[in-house]
């Protein structure tokens, strides 16, 4: 099981790697288009209801379709996390509570961080990597090769900084020289 996760985590860190510029549109959702599809939803929203009547039909409000959205990514996510944390150790007990802190952190780290976002222009870069080389990871490291976990904690740190840093120099040169323009990875 641990080598199938290792292939997703590589896949997916491959995948986002070929696809770091490209911006999700909210709008074409498979988990959108699918509450549309089974859930009769208005076009407007009804102050902070889920649900309104319209002529005497109860219908969804677009209000409650963006929470539905947005606790689907939370259970993608989590199930996304399963395969790193098991990179590291295998205790039950660790696996669970790992996943429910990323899940309960993600959300107030988002708000923090997305005033600044489009500093780090090479954060997805940096996360591609990562999830390339956890995948490895699990895959050498379940059975061919022992990789410390020290290792490859400074590895993914070191990635991870790297990653900041860079983002952080190029952006500052690019807001004192407004003049250029640059081509961001």
């Amino acid at each position: 099981m641990l080598y199938i996760f290792g292939a997703f985590l590589i896949l997916t860190g491959i995948r986002m790697l070929m696809h770091r510029n490209d911006h999700a549109d909210p709008g074409k959702s498979l988990v959108l288009r699918a509450f549309r599809r089974f859930v009769p939803t208005t076009e407007e929203y009804d102050g902070q209801r889920f649900f309104t009547r319209r002529a005497g039909r109860l219908l969804a409000t677009p209000l409650l379709a963006v929470l539905v959205v947005i606790e689907v990514s939370d259970i993608i996510f989590a199930v996304d996390s399963i395969p790193a944390i098991f990179a590291i150790t295998q205790e039950p007990f660790l696996v669970f509570a790992s996943n429910a802190m990323a899940i309960l952190g993600l959300r107030a780290m988002y708000f923090l961080l997305a005033g600044v976002m489009h500093r780090f222009v090479y954060l997805k870069l940096g996360l591609s990597l990562v999830l390339v080389w956890v995948g490895i990871k699990m895959i050498v490291g379940h059975g061919f090769v022992s990789i410390p976990t020290t290792l490859s904690l400074g590895v993914i740190v070191a990635i991870l900084s790297v990653a900041v840093i860079a983002s952080l120099v190029v952006t500052r040169t690019r807001q004192s020289e407004p003049d250029k323009e640059f081509d961001h990875v």
